[in-house]
This record gives C-alpha cells, sequence and structure tokens, in this order.
C-alpha cells in the first residue's frame, strides 16, 4: 500500500512511519523541517499543511494524519490553525484516500472524571485548553471523508518527548508532586499499541468511525510512575496534592502567566488530566478493528 504520514519528524510520526516502512509499505513521510526523518525504505518530504495543499504527487491509498500541535498552552488561534486547519488540508489534499487521523481521548469532557468512557460520549462542548478544543474540531473536518479517527491516551513508550519526560522534569527536591498523589485509574497506550491500531485501520473493509485504543487494561498512575521512577534510578517519592486545591493553584497561575506572558508551571488541563480517572472502554476496538493490545509495559524505559 502506499501511505503518506504527516508528522513524521514527531514521536508518533515517526514510530508509525517507521513501522510501516519495515511492514514493506511504500512510505512517503511529510513534516515542516527540511530534514526531520529518514528511512532507508522510505522517503521524506517537506510540507507545512497550514500553509496550501500539498502540490506534486498525491496519489496515496492512505494517509496516516499524525502532525499536530500538542500543547495545552498553546494560543487558541496558532491550535487551530495546526490542528483544525490542518487537517483540513489534508483531507482537500487527498480526497480520495483513507485517512487514519491520530485524534486524542482529550476531547472528552476534561471537567469530570472519565470512567470507561466510550466513544460517544465525546467531543465535549467544554474544553480546558485550546489544544482539546482544536482536536475536536478536527474531527469534524473529517466528516464524509473515508476516515478512521483514533483516540490513544496518555501515549509513551520509546521515543517520548512528552509524557513522560515533563512528569520527570516535576522532580523537586527528591519529590513528585501530583494531584491525589497520582492514585487514580487510567488507560496509558504504549506507541507499539498504537502501531497496531494504525495498522487495522488501514485495512479497507475496516468501517470508518471513531475508536478508542489503549493498553490492554487500565493501570494505577501512580504505581506506572512508581516504576519508571525506580527504572531511571531517580530516587523520589510521589507526594499528593488534594485535586481541588491543585485545581485553584493552576487557575491561578494561569491567570498570572497571562499578565506575565510566561508559561505557567501548570495548567488545568495537566492538574484535570493527572487527577482524575481518564479510562477507556476499547469495545468498538476490539470487536471492529479486532484490536488486541498488549498490557501497559515499561520494559527499557531506563533507556527511552
Amino acid at each position: 500500500m502506499r501511505i503518506a504520514v504527516t508528522g513524521a519528524t514527531g514521536f508518533l510520526g515517526r514510530a508509525i512511519a517507521n513501522a510501516l516502512a519495515e511492514a514493506d509499505h511504500e512510505v512517503v513521510g511529510f513534516g515542516r523541517r527540511p530534514r526531520g526523518w529518514s528511512h532507508a525504505h522510505a522517503r521524506y518530504r517537506v510540507w507545512d499543511i497550514t500553509r496550501a495543499p500539498l502540490r506534486g504527487d498525491r496519489d496515496f491509498e492512505a494517509v496516516v494524519h499524525c502532525a499536530a500541535l500538542a500543547d495545552d498552552w498553546a494560543p487558541r488561534d496558532r491550535a487551530l490553525a495546526v490542528n483544525r486547519d490542518g487537517t483540513r488540508m489534508v483531507v482537500r489534499t487527498f480526497p480520495t484516500a483513507r485517512i487514519v487521523h491520530l485524534s486524542t481521548a482529550s476531547v472528552y469532557d476534561a471537567f469530570q472524571p472519565n470512567v470507561e468512557v466510550a466513544e460517544e460520549d465525546g467531543p465535549a462542548r467544554r474544553f480546558l485548553s485550546p489544544y482539546a478544543e482544536s482536536k475536536a474540531f478536527a474531527e469534524f473536518e473529517l466528516a464524509g471523508a473515508d476516515a478512521v479517527i483514533l483516540r490513544p491516551h496518555g501515549v509513551y513508550g520509546p521515543g517520548d518527548t512528552t509524557l513522560l519526560p515533563r512528569l520527570l522534569a516535576r522532580v523537586r527536591a527528591r519529590r513528585l508532586v501530583l494531584p491525589e498523589a497520582g492514585e487514580v485509574r487510567h488507560s496509558l497506550t504504549h506507541v507499539d499499541n498504537l502501531v497496531l491500531a494504525v495498522r487495522r485501520a488501514l485495512d479497507p473493509a475496516v468501517p470508518r468511525g471513531t475508536y478508542n485504543v489503549a493498553d490492554d487494561t487500565p493501570v494505577l498512575l501512580s504505581a506506572v510512575l512508581r516504576e519508571v521512577l525506580d527504572r531511571r534510578g531517580v530516587d523520589a517519592r510521589i507526594v499528593g496534592v488534594p485535586y481541588e486545591a491543585a485545581f485553584a493553584l493552576a487557575r491561578s497561575l494561569e491567570a498570572t502567566a497571562r499578565v506575565t506572558r510566561r508559561r505557567p508551571a501548570t495548567t488545568r488541563y495537566a492538574v484535570s488530566q493527572l487527577g482524575r480517572e481518564r479510562t477507556l472502554d476499547l469495545t468498538r476496538a476490539r470487536e471492529v478493528l479486532h484490536y488486541r493490545p498488549a498490557p501497559t509495559s515499561l520494559a527499557g524505559a531506563e533507556t527511552w
């Protein structure tokens, strides 16, 4: 199959493009950087999806759309330009291709716990960050297209530049301070399981639609982070802050940041993602995609 992968220079795009190329697909990776990704059996082309439709060769059977601005403190207009308008540009560029769109579980209501949340429960109507809002709008851009939308939560694994690195960066004076001490259940998504879901979604026989994807079973966030700290030799204990206090502090920090124009130390979005249950119902993916994910695994985390 001839497949285009947007965002091939990022964590998810790189992993997916590599896996598809190694599976003998004809892969072309796209990104904004002149030199951002390479593979012995694939090509790389520069394309900024926020500027104009792709010129030149656009004859692809499928597109895996990974390009996104995954920043919960990004300006709203920038988030919309990349995530919503960029998706619109992908649809315009590849009108007949199957599009596998990497969305996020952040489109669900962040103001309350998400307990085994199902696909029909989102997107929400209220959001805590322009990132979540813009990713919800991006899903609407796919209406009418031959599109499969995947909603993972907490993607981690080799090459992760966001989830675990940001959490490890919070360690201060041998303490990792988290809302509720991380004693909440989460459906995390190993990048290998996400690659598996993408492969299943590329099958033309798979019905278009939206699917939650995650590891086989939800886990306790504190247990996962404790193992990460141990594997990486970080001497730190996890300390808890009541959720409401953490949320109020984040609101105050955001207000100050708007005045000083500096990024806040934490955001309400981050607090809500860490301090409330975020578990996904995988029934639809299991039954329709025949998705069989592996359990959460931190094997090799000491070298990530």
